[in-house]
């Protein structure tokens, strides 16, 4: 290889000039121990040069791995970031809205606190007009009170709460001890007394009454649900029969009997059970017939044909009868409370079975409850409200 790689020496013809020696330095002539050089060169070149390729490779094979690697890290990382940017975003908005919503509320509280103040003040301002005159608010509740009671009097007859509130309110004036005062407790002692003296009406005792009523309207019975009474048979006593006396031709046999008498006993006593029979069978058939069709005269034959459905809305509309008149009594409206007794009897007389013991007590009930007096004039609590009206009006001039 030296060899072909050294210079020509100068004294060498030229190679353009004869082809033949230009062939001849092209394939120079080699001797084996040259070609045994060569192919031993050229072995190790091909071994380096695999080596160098298998050296490459794994160089590129690492770089690879490691690239691959690092964009992995950098994927799960930008990944990671992007889930912890949501994640921020979701907080700062969650932070966003709680701020709005604490700005609201702390507005609505500057706003019930702006209110405060002004109720505050406003209370003030009532509770120094107030004070300056106690008297004058010790008045007006009293006036308050009596024209509240004056109108449950009127509306509801609540006779008791009358009379506690006039006590409330001759109490209250006691406390001041004043001689002003002697005119307007007159008042309210007078209209005590006239409260006292009213007729009492027992109210809860007639409302208990009404009450019991409706409690027995499922139980009595309806004249569309009437059951045929059964009546039991008793049996038929067997008559006596009287021993035929022995005629005086007879004559007696060995044993104590005539022989007309003894001939004839059988035959009576055939004919007697088979009368016997006969009428206790026929008394049986005729039961079983009067039981089969019984005739009765009503006069709203409708109330036969009720179904079940409206025999249930009958009751109902009987039961919300009874409780209006209930209502009505509270009320003290003594027409309303007459009239709806007066329906409900009409109903009872027209769907129930009147001849029932359980339909006349209650019938016998409401009759009774109707005949309570609830007209009772009451009386007005003017006397004790002028008296306090007029003192304040004096002192106000």
């Amino acid at each position: 290889m030296n060899e072909l790689q050294s210079s020509p020496d100068q004294n060498q013809p030229d190679a353009k000039a004869d082809p033949g020696l230009q062939a001849s330095m092209v394939l120079p002539s080699f001797t084996p121990s040259d070609n045994g050089v060569l192919k031993k060169r050229l072995r190790l070149l091909t071994f380096l040069v695999v080596l160098l390729a298998i050296v490459l490779a794994a160089q590129w094979w690492m770089s690879h791995s490691e690239i691959r690697s690092l964009r992995e890290e950098v994927a799960r990382r930008l990944q990671t970031g992007d889930v912890a940017n949501t994640e921020v975003k979701g907080v700062l908005k969650n932070v966003q809205e709680s701020t709005k919503e604490l700005q609201a509320k702390v507005s609505v509280l500057d706003s019930k606190q702006a209110e405060s103040q002004s109720q505050q003040l406003a209370l003030e301002q009532l509770y120094q007009d107030l004070s300056k005159n106690r008297d004058d608010w010790a008045l007006s509740e009293i006036e308050e009170v009596l024209s509240t009671a004056s109108q449950q009097l009127e509306l509801a007859g609540n006779v008791q709460g009358a009379l506690i509130a006039l006590g409330n309110a001759d109490k209250s004036l006691s406390r001041s001890d004043k001689p002003q005062f002697i005119a307007i407790r007159r008042a309210i002692a007078r209209d005590q007394d006239r409260l006292k003296a009213l007729p009492t009406v027992d109210v809860p005792g007639i409302a208990v009454r009404l009450d019991s009523v409706i409690g027995q309207i499922d139980s009595m019975p309806l004249l569309s649900d009437e059951k045929p009474v059964v009546s039991v048979t008793e049996p038929k006593k067997q008559p006596v029969r009287q021993a035929p006396k022995p005629s005086s031709s007879a004559k007696p046999n060995g044993k104590g009997q005539s022989v007309d008498t003894a001939d004839a006993a059988p035959a009576n006593d055939w004919l007697a059970n088979a009368q016997d029979k006969w009428q206790s069978i026929s008394s049986e058939m005729w039961t079983e017939l009067k039981q089969l069709v019984r005739i009765r005269s009503v006069d709203t034959p409708d109330a036969l044909l009720l179904s079940p459905t409206q025999a249930y809305y009958a009751r109902e509309n009987l039961k919300l009868r009874l409780l209006n008149a209930r209502l009505a009594l509270l009320s003290r409206n003594e027409f309303a409370f007459r009239n709806d007794l007066s329906a409900a009897q009409d109903t009872i007389a027209k769907y129930f079975d009147t001849r029932a013991k359980q339909v006349q007590t209650t019938q016998a009930l409401l009759k009774q409850v109707q005949g309570s007096n609830l007209s009772i004039q009451m009386p007005t609590l003017s006397e004790s409200i002028n008296a306090v009206r007029n003192y304040k009006s004096r002192r106000t001039n």
